[in-house]
């Protein structure tokens, strides 16, 4: 999706360049993770979202560590909106860097 006007700069991230294949697959690891990265990629319905889009029953500490290791490990771009942080997957850097990935994680299923 393009970006729409007037965002905010984004929270720090690597450059497309530092994004490292075992970092993400690191990131990924995690089913909680790995599972917030398939919705975003499947579910979105605006540009970002809040962590409360994603109906997880974490307490918000547990969620902040999911979000920052994912934005750390370049897999999502997160905004600060007044005290709200949104997220949206960097799908264009992540298929320029590691072709496929993607669709690997959009097609996983999630074990019940």
């Amino acid at each position: 999706m393009p970006e729409p006007p007037g965002l905010p700069e984004p929270l720090p991230e690597p450059a497309l360049h530092d994004l490292r294949l075992e970092v993400v697959l690191g990131a990924l690891s995690d089913p909680l993770r790995l599972r917030i990265v398939r919705k975003l990629l499947l579910e979105r319905e605006r540009f970002d979202h809040p962590c409360g889009w994603f109906g997880l029953d974490r307490p918000k500490s547990s969620l902040s560590h999911h979000f920052k290791a994912l934005r750390e490990a370049g897999i999502i771009r997160q905004r600060q909106y007044g005290l709200e942080r949104r997220s949206h997957v960097r799908t264009a850097d992540l298929e320029a860097r590691f072709p496929g990935l993607l669709d690997l994680v959009a097609a996983w299923t999630p074990a019940r």
